[in-house]
């Protein structure tokens, strides 16, 4: 990336520093933009700090868990830059985690078919969050103030084995420790897309949606409803631009792409969940 120099110093700083990924993206394209038009934007300039009149969700602090890169074997990329974009005009500071273990298996995005590849979960996650991630065996639920996990066919092959066998799934052990770590502590939880059936598997008798519950052209995946509801939840019925708010398990979720709905419409409903996460954390 080409280095560009912060304006008004004596001293010339890089603008993104070692770690780009450090500043929310929506004050990165900022200051870029101020740095590339100055006279635009002199009062910027005057000692202001790019922090100054952040809102307070700025002290929010939010781990993100991923499950790879790609909606067939790990998190679905839209669901996740998503997440990281609400998050970032909201002013939270985000941290991505991905467990350090292989994939189930890995697919072919253009064949739709299995290939005889091997790839690690971290270092394809690493993708999404531009290479800032950390394991997940490392993630203190203390030091966070909510998690969110995008949806992704990685989340049922990777961070459980949902695709395999259903509601009679498993969830990996550090995936397991995280969510009940957060749900312990009484603080929120966002899950989005195939995600619920984690909380659906370890908290029976929350209530949750993906969606509709009767399969139709624009709801392909009703049927994880119904399992959802044989694991002894409650399934509440939603649009895609709608989120369900479990109060008193502090779980958001909403349908993302278990819905086909133009991808604009999955933006706002991941939006109106992170939006409701935050809200949660106060």
């Amino acid at each position: 990336m080409t280095q560009v120099s912060r304006l008004g110093n004596n001293r010339q700083t890089s603008l993104l520093g070692d770690n780009p990924t450090s500043l929310p993206l929506c004050h990165v394209y900022k200051e870029l933009r101020e740095a590339s038009f100055p006279h635009c934007c002199a009062p910027y300039h005057r000692g202001t700090s790019v922090f100054a009149a952040l809102p307070e969700a700025m002290a929010k602090k939010v781990a993100v868990i991923l499950a790879g890169c790609g909606v067939y074997d790990g998190s679905e990329i839209h669901e996740s830059s998503a997440v990281y974009v609400h998050l970032s005009r909201a002013g939270a500071q985000t941290e991505f985690f991905a467990p350090n273990t292989d994939q189930m298996h890995v697919v072919s995005h253009t064949k739709g078919q299995p290939t005889k590849e091997t790839r690690n979960v971290l270092e394809e996650s690493a993708r999404i969050a531009r290479g800032n991630i950390k394991d997940l065996k490392d993630l203190d639920v203390s030091e966070y103030d909510a998690v969110i996990i995008p949806g992704g066919f990685g989340v049922a092959k990777n961070l459980s084995t949902w695709a395999v066998k259903g509601k009679d799934c498993s969830v990996a052990k550090e995936v397991e420790a995280v969510i009940k770590g957060f749900h312990g502590a009484k603080k929120p939880i966002g899950l989005c897309c195939i995600s619920p059936v984690l909380a659906a598997k370890l908290f029976p008798g929350c209530e949750l949606t993906v969606g509709c519950d009767t399969e139709c052209e624009k709801w392909p995946y009703a049927g994880t409803a119904a399992a959802i509801k044989e694991l002894g939840c409650k399934h509440v019925n939603k649009q895609v631009s709608e989120v369900h708010v479990d109060a008193k398990n502090k779980l958001v979720t909403t349908s993302a792409f278990m819905c086909n709905s133009p991808v604009h419409e999955i933006y706002d409903g991941i939006g109106e969940m992170v939006k409701s996460v935050l809200q949660l954390t106060n």
